[in-house]
């Protein structure tokens, strides 16, 4: 697969997770809410790891600079 996630999205994602994780620490919370926002965490750091969204791959959606710039 084809990167699709550019450095700035990367960034995001990850200070998304880190706020989420935060905020799973700090505020009482339900459980329920805990277990969704740390795996919407998870799922933000291993996108942003791998480089790839797989909700850009139907949309042929792309923030990598090599990869628009192709099209």
């Amino acid at each position: 697969m084809e990167k699709n996630i550019g450095r700035s999205d990367k960034t995001i994602r990850i200070l998304l997770a880190l706020i989420g994780a935060t905020i799973v620490m700090v505020v009482d919370l339900p459980m329920i809410l805990n277990i969704i926002i740390l795996a919407l965490a998870a799922i933000f750091l291993l996108t942003s790891m791998i480089g790839v969204c797989p909700l850009y791959l139907p949309f042929h959606f792309s923030t990598n600079k090599k990869q628009t710039s192709e099209l």
